[in-house]
């Protein structure tokens, strides 16, 4: 996926990423911007991780909203569960 249509879009997609990762205020999301490296600092940060694992959960937010985009969503289980 790209990550600029993320980008451009992250207002529209901050509703999934806040039920994805719910410790993350509203003040980090709007610093985050929709910029990758931004996100995966604060999920560090927030859920005490490491940079390998955040970007692993941000590639299963990719395959979301990928799923999502495409008409199909692969996993039964709640956004919120996916971590």
């Amino acid at each position: 996926m790209n990550w600029d249509r993320v980008q451009g879009n992250w207002k529209q997609l901050k509703g999934v990423v806040q039920q994805k990762w719910g410790k993350l205020t509203d003040d980090q999301f709007t610093a985050i911007g929709g910029e990758r490296e931004k996100l995966a600092g604060e999920l560090q940060e927030a859920y005490g991780i490491g940079k390998d694992e955040a970007e692993r959960q941000i590639q299963d937010l990719e395959h979301v909203i990928r799923s999502a985009a495409n008409g199909r969503d692969s996993d039964p289980r709640p956004l919120n569960a996916r971590q």
